[in-house]
């Protein structure tokens, strides 16, 4: 069924649900799409961004663990015209089919069947909500719609050595669009066939036509041996039936991209991985581009006053260099190095702040030190105190230390001395 432009229908569905136990404390009290990125956003924002700016502007958030804030966020910011029927709006789990709340992805989508039956789309597009990048959505609809596939796979190239941290796709030598096998973190899987030393590494976006999506999702509820995932069962599903394919994301060009930032994508999943992330940011060179405003990434802006740089006590100047500095923040007689202030931060005489994520109205008291920490919203760190700079003192306050040695600090703490 084609729209009265003769273009295909297409509703995205954006899954929202995750509860992030790896990025514990920052997950305590929202759910992961929520967690605060790059000072301005939320993570959802960079999928969402993405998909509005493909042209897809009917879009369903799907949400469960925690989701007041994420709520409250996509309710706030994103607002579509109504009049020309667009949106984008939140679904919480809604138990529509019986008493249990949503047991994997796939379920989530059949529980909400309801949506695509009311839409009514020829195409589906489903997304995660927990990566940081840019992709233009549009280029690989076309291309599911040119191979006549029934489901299409997005995935990124990675060296064959870190094959073991993915859901790797095995492609038909003779036809590498195609799909030959979903395989789970292999240890030793095949390169490919015009690159052996990578892998093609599942990225969690999908794209299905609607009719093969729905009679899919239908066939794994009727099952027990599932675990109704979208990459666990979905798509091996249309893999054994010979109807997948991949979409390689080094072919998607999105406007204003460089050639230093194009293909980028992140997986924030853990600690480790999110304070990266941060750090490319703040970089010399970063090689995420912010700035790209032919592809913008959207979100909130609050009524905020610009940031401020002021001398503090004994005419000591604020320094800040390699940072990112949101509205709102005020840096007084403090230095700051490689680091991103959220709005509202507020820094005070002394002070020092190192390789560090500062989310929403930190505080940090004069001739304190933040040191290689993340900071949640409303953390205050007392005169004289530090944070990350000795790992096991902090770790004896109760705050989470990470491999790497990053100290991450919970929402609303008064840091002990």
């Amino acid at each position: 069924m084609y729209n009265r432009r003769g273009h295909k229908k297409v509703l995205a569905i954006v899954l929202a649900g995750g509860e992030g136990k790896r990025l514990m404390p920052l997950t305590a009290d929202r759910a992961k799409p929520a967690v605060p990125f790059g000072g301005n956003y939320r993570l959802i924002d960079f999928a969402l961004s993405n998909v509005v700016n493909s042209g897809f502007l009917k879009v369903v958030v799907l949400t469960q663990y925690k989701s007041h804030s994420l709520d409250r966020h996509v309710s706030r910011t994103w607002r579509m015209s109504q009049m020309l029927g667009n949106y984008v709006t939140n679904v919480p789990a809604q138990q529509r089919i019986g008493k249990e709340w949503y047991r994997g992805s796939a379920d989530a989508i059949y529980q909400s069947m309801n949506l695509i039956r009311d839409e009514d789309p020829d195409i589906i597009v489903v997304v995660g909500a927990d990566h940081v990048y840019r992709m233009d959505f549009s280029q690989m609809v076309a291309q599911h719609i040119d191979t006549d596939a029934a489901c299409t796979v997005a995935a990124i190239r990675q060296p064959r050595s870190m094959a073991d941290q993915f859901g790797v796709i095995d492609v038909e030598p003779s036809n590498p669009s195609k799909i030959r096998e979903f395989l789970e973190k292999p240890t030793d899987p095949a390169g490919l066939p015009d690159s052996p030393d990578e892998i093609l590494a599942s990225m969690g976006n999908y794209v299905f036509t609607k009719d093969a999506l729905v009679e899919a999702l239908e066939s794994d509820n009727a099952r027990d041996d599932t675990k109704h995932d979208m990459g666990g069962d979905i798509v091996p599903a249309f893999v054994d039936a010979g109807d997948a394919y991949v979409y390689d994301f080094k072919d998607n060009i999105v406007p204003g991209e460089t050639e230093r930032d194009h293909g980028y994508w992140r997986d924030v999943g853990t600690m480790d991985s999110y304070y990266d992330a941060h750090m490319e940011l703040v970089s010399l060179n970063p090689v995420f581009n912010l700035y790209n405003m032919e592809w913008p990434i959207f979100t909130q802006m609050e009524s905020l006053p610009p940031a401020k740089f002021v001398t503090g006590m004994a005419s000591r100047a604020a320094k800040v260099t390699n940072s990112t500095v949101c509205p709102g923040v005020v840096v007084s007689g403090s230095e700051v190095t490689t680091s991103v202030l959220s709005p509202g931060v507020k820094l005070n005489s002394y002070s020092t702040v190192e390789g560090s994520v500062l989310f929403d109205d930190v505080v940090v008291h004069r001739n304190a030190t933040v040191h290689k920490a993340v900071l949640d919203k409303g953390v205050d760190v007392p005169e004289g105190a530090m944070v990350g700079v000795d790992k096991e003192h902090d770790r004896a306050r109760g705050y989470y230390v990470t491999e790497s040695g990053i100290t991450v600090v919970g929402k609303g703490v008064q840091i002990v001395p």
